[in-house]
């Protein structure tokens, strides 16, 4: 069962606003055999533009929903965020079955992209040097495989995601590269 977080940020929660976004935000539990126990932070902002921006972040068990969607209604990007959301379930489950399906069958492996590492000149070595660390992050690793990971880092829209090689028990990267392919670094 999801636990509601809603938080305002230049608007006062009425409970309306409460009771809309639980009403919406709930309709992603349909995706799940059992729902979780988890905890959906809704931060909900507005601007002196007249905009709103909604940002729901749900961190479940195997996979972290996060979207957000500024629009000039509050209640449109609830609703924006809302179908973000269910797509991003749709997607995963998609792969998850993808995935279940290849396993009962014959699996063909990927190739490793060698040419994960580009050189650095010496401009950009001294600007990383001089750079200054401005937030600091803390996150545990979980188990998974080098396509779920790339899922999660696409999901949270980074271009990047740190987990744990659930083959290998080793760190891994997955990253987006420039050509909006995807390198795998692994560590030894």
């Amino acid at each position: 069962m999801l636990r509601y977080n809603v938080r305002g940020e230049n608007i006062e929660v009425t409970q309306a606003i409460r009771e809309y976004v639980e009403k919406k935000v709930g309709k992603i539990e349909k995706y799940f055999n059992d729902v979780p126990e988890a905890n959906a932070h809704v931060n909900l902002k507005t601007y002196s533009d007249k905009t709103a921006k909604v940002e729901v972040t749900v961190p479940l068990p195997y996979v972290v929903l996060r979207a957000e969607e500024t629009s000039p209604d509050l209640y449109g990007s609830v609703d924006l965020v809302v179908d973000k959301l269910e797509r991003q379930m749709r997607k995963y489950k998609t792969k998850i079955n993808r995935k279940n399906r290849r396993t009962q069958g014959v699996e063909v492996p990927q190739p490793v992209d060698q040419n994960l590492w580009a050189d650095l000149s010496e401009d950009d070595e001294e600007a990383e040097l001089s750079a200054s660390i401005v937030r600091t992050k803390r996150l545990s690793l979980k188990p998974m495989d080098a396509e779920e990971a790339v899922l999660q880092m696409d999901m949270l829209g980074h271009n990047f995601f740190i987990f744990e090689d659930a083959d290998t028990n080793g760190t891994s990267i997955v990253y987006k590269r420039k050509d909006g392919k995807y390198g795998l670094i692994e560590t030894d």
